[in-house]
């Protein structure tokens, strides 16, 4: 299903504000090392987050699902010097990607990843935070929303992406869709949450804990 159309989609993303150079830099190194990159957020999500970030004032995050960086790069670019990401990636040759990304300054100071399956990583966390960004399997979706609640501030940001999986959770078949969806009805049944859900890309929700 052609859940928005390439030549809408092309014009909403040329009137994006650009990626900094080194996003520009990652895309192209993980573009070199890996078959596909389609899981990158991307500018619109990228730039979602960004202005989210600075908007809201967050100043602790957690992402679940680092992949090669893009997010937590764009995120961290909007934290004060003081602000802090801690992000989960359980795949070796993504955290290689990302690695020397985020040495340098000012991410080194910002970004910590922990490397593991995040089922296991966020119990252990402390301290709560003011936004969790959510993008990793998408089977786990209904366990991850379970788990970060608690670690989500009062009045905190809760961003979920790839809610539409290409429009296949209208009539969910697959496990991601039937994951993903649940999900979905989750967070809209909970009456913790206000949230709305964006066709930007592959879907996008933005929930703010109340």
């Amino acid at each position: 299903m052609e859940i928005t159309n390439k030549q809408i989609a092309e014009y909403t993303e040329s009137f994006t504000t650009e990626e900094p150079p080194i996003i520009k830099e990652l895309v192209k190194a993980s573009d070199d090392d890996l078959e596909y990159i389609d899981m990158l957020t991307g500018r619109q999500v990228g730039r979602l987050l960004n202005l989210l970030v600075k908007i809201s004032g967050a100043k602790r995050i957690l992402e679940v699902g680092t992949f090669t960086g893009y997010s937590a790069i764009m995120m961290s670019e909007a934290l004060p010097a003081e602000g802090q990401i801690i992000t989960c990636e359980m795949n070796e040759r993504y955290r290689r990607i990302s690695e020397p990304f985020f040495a340098r300054e000012p991410y080194r100071s910002k970004i910590f990843q922990k490397v593991g399956n995040a089922l296991d990583i966020i119990p252990q966390l402390e301290g709560v935070f003011d936004l969790v960004f959510l993008d990793a399997d998408k089977v786990n979706y209904p366990k991850y929303l379970k788990l970060v609640k608690p670690f989500l501030s009062s009045g905190g940001l809760l961003i979920v992406d790839n809610v539409l999986w290409d429009g296949e959770v209208i009539n969910p078949s697959g496990k991601k869709a039937i994951a993903i969806h649940r999900m979905n009805e989750m967070l809209h049944q909970d009456p913790d949450f206000e949230q709305v859900m964006i066709q930007v890309r592959d879907g996008v929700t933005i929930a703010r804990k109340i």
